[in-house]
């Protein structure tokens, strides 16, 4: 009796809390329709502020006492700031899709479920929209941790005249699926390009005489997997659920460390948020050292490179651009006259933006 006498008061006092709770997001909502009168009246028409969601995400997880996770705080107060958001007003955000794709899961994980998701074709769509103000921003994918980078997007920031306004870390985890068959009886996956490359070991080990079968994306290849019993296909969980497939075999990246880095894309600037990064453009004269001259500003200021990658110019054989991030935001002082030097010496030199680190 004891027993039963003392769960009957934790849910007594859950129960309490929960409406304290109600109380409480009510407030802060109501306080959130109240900046946007405020922003309104102001002429200011940029409701979404990248640096100020990730301030109070970093604060939240560092005041966090637990016992939940760090990332589970992070994950409930970005769907709270994201159910405000939507009250201020509604964001549209572009991804690679359909439904059921890592980029859907990454836009989801930045911007929360109450934005309007706008899945699209290819990178290049998700580009032409934002450029276009059909879409506020858009998630696009620019580099694997297992595969490297992603040119096509790498490409597409130096056509388009966006900036970045953030970046989003999704820890990828393959599934194969079926809509019902054993994995001894599969006899074709379909499967995305960049998935396969991830899942090579396995999928030799696992299903050697299975037919492999191109598909745009891991949403697709679960498509299509529902509408053929003989297959199977390597999907996302979300995309399993959307088709009412079965997971035959979860976590089947040969890397179990397997991330893939988005990069938010609009046409606002983002100011500092305290754990920042800047991405860059550049390109040096061709001559001996030139390289070399043209990022010994950013060794002299001490400014920590995280990222080098060259591209083909596309308007003339053997000459190259290279795609810079480094740690801070291009505002700081010491970057700044660091970045201003580099252009001088540059023979091209364009600032891709600054924007927060990804949190969690």
């Amino acid at each position: 009796m004891k027993a039963t006498g003392d769960l009957a008061a934790l849910r007594t006092a859950i129960d309490a809390l929960d409406s304290e709770l109600m109380r409480l997001l009510s407030q802060r909502a109501g306080l959130a329709l109240e900046v946007g009168k405020v922003k309104r009246a102001a002429g200011d028409t940029q409701f979404y502020r990248p640096e100020r969601e990730a301030a109070i995400l970093r604060r939240i997880m560092a005041e966090n006492p637990g016992p939940l996770a760090k990332d589970t705080v992070a994950f409930l107060f970005r769907e709270i700031i994201s159910a405000c958001l939507a009250l201020e007003s509604p964001l549209r955000v572009a991804y690679l899709g359909p439904a059921g794709t890592f980029s859907q899961m990454a836009a989801q994980k930045h911007f929360g479920t109450a934005v309007e998701l706008q899945p699209s074709a290819n990178i290049a769509e998700i580009f032409r929209l934002v450029d276009g103000g059909q879409a506020h921003f858009g998630v696009v994918p620019v580099e694997n941790s297992s595969e490297g980078s992603v040119n096509q997007t790498l490409d597409l920031l130096l056509d388009y005249p966006l900036r970045i306004c953030g970046e989003v870390q999704l820890r990828v985890v393959h599934n194969l699926v079926s809509s019902g068959a054993p994995l001894a009886a599969l006899q074709r996956i379909h499967v995305h390009y960049q998935t396969r490359a991830q899942c090579r070991e396995w999928l030799a080990d696992h299903l050697p005489g299975a037919e492999l079968v191109d598909a745009p994306s891991n949403a697709v290849a679960a498509q299509r997997a529902a509408a053929d019993p003989a297959s199977g296909a390597i999907s996302t969980h979300i995309a399993a659920e959307l088709h009412g497939l079965q997971i035959l075999a979860a976590g089947i990246e040969d890397n179990p460390e397997n991330t893939t880095r988005f990069l938010v894309i609009g046409g606002m600037e983002t100011q500092p948020s305290g754990a920042d990064k800047t991405s860059l453009v550049v390109a040096a004269p061709n001559r001996p050292g030139s390289l070399h001259a043209l990022l010994s500003p950013l060794a002299a200021a001490g400014i920590s490179l995280t990222r080098i990658e060259s591209r083909p110019t596309r308007s003339a054989i053997w000459e190259y651009v290279f795609y810079l991030d480094l740690q801070g935001h291009c505002q700081d002082a010491p970057i700044a006259a660091a970045l201003r030097e580099l252009a001088d010496r540059a023979s091209f030199y364009r600032c891709l933006g600054a924007y927060p680190k990804a949190v969690y």
